[in-house]
C-alpha cells in the first residue's frame, strides 16, 4: 500500500492521510445497483401482505430472528475478526457481512427444508428494512477498535443511500404482489435468475479487476468457514431456547446464517476504493461459498432423514397390516424387510 498514504501538511507530523483514487465508472455501478434492485423487488413479490401483517401482529418469531440477525451475527463477526487479527480493512468487510440482512436464497431453502415460509419471508423483509438503520449502527459500534487507531473511513452516507435504494424495490414488490399476484410469480422467477447472474458477474469481473485480492490469507478462509456454520448453529439454538417450534427453528437458523452476500458485495464495491477492495473484496465470495456449502449439507441431511423416516413409517404400517391379516394358524407374518428363516 505504499504510495496510498502520504503525510499531511495540516495534521500532526505522525499522522497519515489516505489518498483515495477517483471513483470507478458509473456504468458498472449502475448495472450492479439495477440488478440488485431487481432481485430485491422480486423478493417483495414473494410476500403476501395478509400473512406478512399476521406475523407483524404476532412478532415473537420475527423478534427472535431479528435479534439473531443484528445481535448475534455482528458480534460474531467482530469476535472472529479480532480473534484472528486480520487487517483492519478486512475486519470491516467481515463486519459488513455480519450486519447484512437475509437474502432470497434463505427463502428458497426454508421452503426446501420444510421451514416456516411466511416467517422466512417476513424476517427477510423486516431485516432488510431495519438494515437501513441497524447496519450503519452496527458498523459504527463494532469497528471503533479499528477506526480509532487506523483512521479507516467508513462511508456511512454511501451505505445508507445504497440501502434506501434497495428497501424501496422491496416495498414496491409487496404492493405488486398484492395487486397482481399472478404477474408477481413471473417477476419472482426473473429476479431469481437475475440474482444468480449477479453473483456470476460480480465474481468474474471482480476476480479480473482485483486479481491481487486473491492472495488470500489463511485467516480469511478460516473465518469464512466458521462464520456461516456458527450463524446456523447459534440461530437454531437461540430459537429453540425461545420456545419456537422445530420448523421455525430451522427457519431462524437459515435466516441467521444465510446472509445477503449480493448486498454486501455491492455495498463494498460502491463504497470503497480499488486499493481497499483488493484487500476486502474476496471475503463476501468466500462467505457465499461456505454458506451455500453448509446449506447443501443441511439440505442433504434433512433429505436423508426424511427418507429414513418415510421408510420407517412404511415398515411400521406394513407390519401392522400384516399382523391384522395374519393367518388363523397363529404363525408370525413374514415382513418384506425380514429374512425368511433357513
Amino acid at each position: 500500500l505504499s504510495g496510498i498514504f502520504t503525510k499531511s501538511a495540516y495534521c500532526p507530523q505522525q499522522s497519515w492521510v489516505l489518498n483515495l483514487p477517483t471513483p470507478r465508472g458509473w456504468k458498472a455501478d449502475t448495472v450492479l445497483t439495477v440488478m440488485l434492485a431487481l432481485v430485491m423487488f422480486s423478493m417483495g413479490c414473494n410476500v403476501e401482505l395478509k400473512k406478512f401483517l399476521g406475523h407483524i401482529k404476532r412478532p415473537w418469531g420475527i423478534t427472535v430472528g431479528i435479534l439473531c440477525q443484528f445481535g448475534v451475527m455482528p458480534l460474531l463477526g467482530f469476535t472472529l475478526a479480532f480473534a484472528f487479527n486480520v487487517l483492519p480493512i478486512q475486519a470491516v468487510a467481515v463486519i459488513i457481512m455480519g450486519c447484512c440482512p437475509g437474502g432470497t436464497a434463505s427463502n428458497i431453502l426454508a421452503y426446501w427444508l420444510d421451514g416456516d415460509m411466511d416467517l422466512s419471508i417476513s424476517m427477510t423483509t423486516c431485516s432488510t428494512l431495519l438494515a437501513m438503520g441497524m447496519m450503519p449502527l452496527c458498523i459504527f459500534v463494532y469497528t471503533k477498535i479499528w477506526t480509532d487507531f487506523d483512521s479507516i473511513y467508513i462511508p456511512y452516507d454511501s451505505i445508507g443511500i445504497s440501502l434506501v435504494a434497495l428497501v424501496i424495490p422491496v416495498s414496491f414488490g409487496i404492493f405488486f404482489k398484492h395487486q397482481w399476484p399472478r404477474l408477481a410469480k413471473i417477476i419472482l422467477k426473473i429476479g431469481s435468475i437475475s440474482g444468480g447472474i449477479l453473483i456470476v458477474i460480480i465474481a468474474v469481473v471482480g476476480g479480473i479487476l482485483y486479481q491481487s485480492s486473491w492472495t488470500i490469507t489463511p485467516e480469511l478462509w478460516v473465518i469464512g468457514t466458521i462464520f456461516p456454520a456458527a450463524g446456523y448453529s447459534l440461530g437454531f439454538f437461540l430459537a429453540r431456547m425461545a420456545g419456537q417450534s422445530w420448523h421455525r427453528c430451522r427457519t431462524v437458523a437459515l435466516e441467521t446464517g444465510m446472509q445477503n452476500s449480493q448486498l454486501c458485495t455491492t455495498i463494498v464495491q460502491l463504497s470503497f476504493s480499488q486499493e481497499q477492495l483488493a484487500l476486502m473484496f474476496t471475503f463476501p465470495l468466500i462467505y457465499s461459498i461456505f454458506q451455500i456449502a453448509f446449506a447443501a449439507i443441511i439440505l442433504g441431511g434433512c433429505f436423508e432423514g426424511c427418507k429414513l423416516l418415510v421408510l420407517f413409517q412404511l415398515r411400521e404400517t406394513t407390519k401392522l397390516n400384516l399382523v391384522r391379516h395374519a393367518g388363523c394358524d397363529g404363525s408370525d407374518p413374514i415382513l418384506p424387510y425380514d429374512t425368511p428363516p433357513a
